[in-house]
């Protein structure tokens, strides 16, 4: 299995700034796949941002130009610079990984964190 362990999130003001990291543990996997979803309350799960292992970053259009997705040169973590906060991004924010991992044959995974509240106040 491969594990996420997810930092940051908190209570912002609208206006402000919050970072999220996502840490990945395990052995022998490959991230091909690494981003962030969330869940507001009686919403969806819907996807942030997510980086795929050539760089290629897909986000929705209601964060683009505030929110930004990076890794580390290891690939196995992301964060999320999150600007320009507005009460509707406040949620429970939660990694998500997918690639393969080998134990002992290589099988796809799909893996997530346990989630990290934003609140944004207004």
């Amino acid at each position: 299995q491969v594990q996420l362990v997810e930092s940051g999130g908190g209570l912002v003001q609208a206006g402000g700034s919050l970072r999220l990291s996502c840490a990945a543990s395990g052995s022998g996997f490959v991230i091909l796949v690494m981003g962030w979803y969330r869940q507001a309350p009686g919403k969806q799960r819907e996807l942030v941002a997510d980086i795929t292992s050539g760089g290629v970053i897909n986000s929705a259009d209601s964060v683009k130009g505030r929110f930004t997705i990076s890794r580390d040169n290891a690939k196995t973590t992301v964060h999320l610079q999150m600007n320009s906060l507005r009460p509707e991004d406040t949620a429970v924010y939660y990694c998500n990984a997918r690639g393969i991992q080998y134990s002992p044959a290589w099988l796809e995974y799909e893996s997530w964190g346990q989630g990290t509240q934003v609140t944004v106040s207004s």
